[in-house]
């Protein structure tokens, strides 16, 4: 499997494909936003098959989730022994074994918060939504602080966090009162007026040199909701003390901190979550996506001090169902196994396209910790974002069998599946390559005669 390539013997959408998509356009919401006409028939590690019999290399996993790869057999078999016995008795009401199996290995990791208590959910978004209650139940507080590019999901709690995209939020008001939206750290777009480097351009500053003195007394405040890498607002790695900063406030008003790490979790910065990357833990952490290789799970993860409501408080129908616990298990068995290549594997990944950013001045700035890497666009020489070439860059990768997915204004993700290797990261970087010498002779025809200028 390691020496495929893509394959794209009928331009898609084929035949097949056009047939499944006219149903779907007939019959489904409009609020799908469908980013290009992939049909699949299955999967199989970082390949995906259309209907159609094309194969495409798959640089987005399913917005990260498919963290063994698509169909892995060991997670394949945890799904159907899971299945063979039962599908659904209730984990809010009875017990079974994988559900506390699973609790226990979540409640594991992370060893620095110290005892720990989990509730497990169906998606990133109701975790979210349960932290945010019990945040509130906990500190008997009800202001919550978010941050402008961050996304947490599409309930009502959830958008009421969000400030990555108007349109998640357009005509849905009014949204759950006393969230507080404040600068995330952005070390390619620093706050205005301040250097990268600068340690007054740390925003986690503002909350008691401006927010907590001119909006909101800190005794209000019950949490503080970030990710420690934006996700859906970019890629956006923060630089070095912010983090560590909401850690101090956090501590000195008696405010919880909440580490939504639904996207930047399980194995994808190649340590299990991001925290230990960045060496700041949290009092409620958040889990999803990849947790369970694609099956509908999330967690919320507390310290045991901090998950303090009462039988009856909270709970869940489908969370925490007995195939998708077995499915985590699986996962994390698999996911522990993968962190060093993870790490080696997006250094490697991070090399090549700093390569191609050397070669393509529409690559503005290249971040990322392990397989969560971003590749941002802008017009060259600026820092305007390229939103239109980005677009048009999804499109033609994705006509030449490559699965890529944008976010925040102009960026394009990468976040594959873990098992990818440098075959594949090589194959991706080839036909990423050649994607943008065609759109750049298309946009801007001088700097691709000088860029083969260069290499002749």
């Amino acid at each position: 499997m390691s020496m495929l390539f893509p394959e794209v013997q009928i331009a898609p959408p084929g035949p097949k494909a056009q047939a499944i998509i006219a149903k779907d356009r007939k019959y489904a919401s409009p609020s799908y936003i469908k980013e290009y006409p992939l049909v699949v028939e299955r999967g199989e590690g970082p390949w995906v098959y259309d209907v159609d019999g094309n194969r495409f290399l798959d640089f987005m996993a399913g917005i990260a989730v498919a963290s063994t790869g698509h169909a892995h057999p060991h997670v394949v078999q945890a799904i159907k022994e899971a299945a063979e016995r039962f599908l659904h008795i209730c984990g809010t009401d009875f017990y079974y074994d994988s559900f506390a199996r699973l609790c226990e290995r979540l409640a594991g990791y992370l060893p620095e918060m110290g005892p720990k208590k989990v509730f497990l959910t169906n998606s990133g978004t109701e975790a979210v939504e349960g932290a945010l209650k019990l945040a509130r139940h906990h500190t008997r507080r009800q202001y919550v602080v978010a941050f402008k590019g961050g996304f947490h999901g599409r309930t009502y709690g959830a958008i009421s966090l969000n400030s990555s995209k108007v349109a998640q939020r357009a005509f849905f008001g009014p949204l759950l009162p006393g969230v507080i939206h404040i600068p995330y750290a952005n070390p390619y777009r620093p706050l205005e007026g301040v250097g990268a480097g600068d340690e007054a351009g740390n925003p986690a500053r503002l909350l008691e040199t401006e927010y907590f003195v001119n909006h909101v007394d800190p005794r209000e405040v019950a949490a503080v909701f970030v990710e420690p890498i934006l996700g859906e607002g970019g890629y956006v790695v923060p630089p070095a003390g912010f983090l560590e900063e909401l850690r101090r406030i956090c501590d000195r008003h008696g405010i919880l901190l909440v580490f939504d790490e639904v996207q930047s979790g399980i194995g994808r910065t190649g340590t299990m979550f991001a925290a230990e990357h960045f060496g700041v833990m949290p009092d409620i952490l958040l889990s999803a996506k990849g947790i369970a290789s694609g099956m509908p799970l999330g967690a919320i993860v507390a310290r045991e001090a901090v998950m303090t409501w009462p039988r009856g408080s909270h709970g869940s129908t489908y969370g925490g169902n007995p195939v998708c616990c077995a499915a985590a298990l699986a996962t994390l068995d698999v996911v522990e196994g993968l962190l060093g290549q993870v790490q080696r594997t997006g250094a490697y990944l991070q090399a090549g396209l700093r390569a191609l950013q050397a070669r393509h001045p529409v690559i503005g700035d290249v971040r990322g910790v392990g397989l969560m890497v971003g590749a941002e666009f802008v017009v060259p020489g600026t820092l305007e974002p390229a939103g239109a070439y980005v677009g048009e860059l999804e499109q033609l990768a994705f006509q030449r069998g490559l699965l890529l997915l944008s976010c925040g204004k102009s960026t394009i993700r990468f976040a594959p599946p873990l098992v990818v290797t440098e075959h594949e990261v090589d194959v991706m970087l080839g036909i990423l390559g050649q994607c943008l010498a065609d759109l750049d002779e298309k946009h801007h025809p001088e700097q691709a005669a000088a860029t083969l200028g260069e290499k002749i």
